[in-house]
């Protein structure tokens, strides 16, 4: 359940957008997981990202919207305009309907077939919002199960991907005229994620069903970790762990892009000019020394947490 909830949270702005949910509340805001990196005469601002959030979220931090006002331009995974569009809705489906002519079922143990019919039994209202049957699961890659289990389980819990703290800086980039793009495209990122072994999308899907009655979802556990700003929690819960027992899924998730995306961000500090930036992405990966930010620091670059709360 660990690696499905990081990923939903943290990393697949291709999937989310399709699904929401309801939530009440209104405590302070959530502390940002945002630093500044800096040369001599420029600075990029990091955002640590969660893809589903709750009403109660908002307002953000005024730390986010100094940053904001701040940058002359903004960064995200995806361009804004890939978020939640039909032509990247319609990849999705094609990447993850299976074209073999097998069933889901041919890819998993007896075990695991009785622990996905048991979810899907007692989950079967929350499915029947978001239009899935046990059926049309059949139908998908194990990946793509593992990650809609967990959304489904998060709108229960009342996370909504229209909430998402890329939706809402992207938004609010098109409302202050700040120009916006992405590191990736959508494309990329499903390659990556179809383009996983088969043993790993199982095992994907086997965490996500490894939620235990009684305890709270570990979608929620790392939400308020996110909220507090608890940057070595977040560190421990979502890379130290899933590094060492998933180092295959890890390298390709988070190491991997990361390494692709330092030298354009080295690329935004260099060149000529005082512009800034904010870049929002997955909160892992601004976090340890696999994270951009400790890579840039190790390039000479300032680095600072903004953060008026912590102080």
């Amino acid at each position: 359940m660990r690696r499905s909830a990081w990923l939903t949270a943290l990393f697949c702005a291709v999937v989310v957008p399709a699904f929401a949910a309801s939530s009440v509340g209104a405590p302070k805001p959530p502390v940002p997981l945002l630093w500044k990196v800096s040369d001599s005469d420029n600075s990029i601002y990091f955002l640590g990202s969660f893809h589903m959030l709750r009403k109660d979220d908002y307002p953000l931090s005024p730390d986010v919207d100094a940053a904001l006002a701040d940058a002359e331009a903004v960064v995200f995974e995806l361009p804004p305009e890939e978020m939640g569009s039909k032509e990247l809705a319609a990849k999705l489906m094609t990447a993850t309907v299976r074209t073999d002519g097998t069933m889901l079922d041919s890819d998993l143990t007896p075990e695991l077939r009785a622990r996905l019919m048991a979810w899907t039994k007692k989950n079967e209202v929350a499915l029947r919002k978001v239009n899935l049957t046990p059926q049309v699961l059949q139908a998908l890659e194990p990946w793509f199960v593992g990650l809609l289990l967990t959304i489904v389980e998060a709108g229960e819990a009342g996370f909504e991907a229209d909430l998402g703290l890329d939706e809402h800086m992207a938004k609010a980039a098109k409302a202050a005229n700040k120009p916006a793009t992405g590191l990736e495209t959508g494309a990329m990122q499903l390659e990556m994620l179809d383009g996983m072994t088969r043993e790993t999308q199982v095992q994907m899907l086997a965490e996500s069903l490894q939620s235990e009655d009684g305890k709270e979802h570990e979608l929620v556990t790392l939400h308020r970790q996110w909220r507090n700003g608890n940057v070595d929690a977040l560190l421990e819960f979502m890379a130290t762990d899933t590094r060492e027992k998933y180092p295959e899924l890890y390298a390709r998730m988070n190491t991997a892009r990361n390494d692709t995306w330092v030298p354009k961000l080295d690329a935004l500090l260099t060149k000529p000019g005082k512009d800034d930036t904010l870049v929002v992405v997955g909160s892992m990966h601004l976090l340890g020394s696999d994270g951009v930010v400790e890579k840039l620091k190790a390039k000479g670059y300032k680095v600072e947490r903004v953060c008026s709360a912590c102080k």
